[in-house]
């Protein structure tokens, strides 16, 4: 077996229409902090502790075209852990109620007979994100 060349994933980036709007989804309703950034670009990076995600201001953001997720090579949504049900049920209480998210599919097993559960979302400015619970119910 070959040794592995790579250790896990350093960052995310994301390009989004408008940098203030994923400022506030990540920050005020993730609770993410903000650890950097490049005005120039323009980007900012936000981080939970765990995952760093770049977000980066599309350059036309009038003319960008939202990532479909059928039809394009990419990445075709980003899943962040929740430690377990009762904060997956936060999370969907939280985020289902943003009124610029749209809701993709509401909490369910992760797949027939699992004890994990996810939802998938559109956050504000389409980018689909999943929360997943990582612990199995004993």
């Amino acid at each position: 077996m070959a040794e592995k060349l790579t250790c896990g994933v350093h960052h995310v980036g994301l390009t989004v229409p408008d940098l203030d709007q994923a400022h506030a989804f990540f920050c005020d309703v993730l609770g993410f902090d903000v650890v950097g950034g490049r005005p120039d670009y323009p980007a900012i990076f936000v981080s939970d502790g765990t995952i760093l995600l770049t977000l980066w201001r599309a350059a036309d953001p009038i003319t960008a075209r939202a990532f479909d997720r059928r039809a394009n090579i990419g990445l075709h949504h980003l899943s962040l852990a929740v430690p377990d049900d009762a904060a997956l049920d936060e999370a969907w209480e939280k985020i289902s109620a943003h009124p610029e998210v749209v809701v993709d599919m509401a909490p369910e097993a992760m797949r027939s007979g699992s004890s994990m559960r996810h939802f998938l979302v559109f956050i504000p400015g389409g980018i689909r994100l999943e929360f997943a619970t990582t612990k199995i119910k004993a």
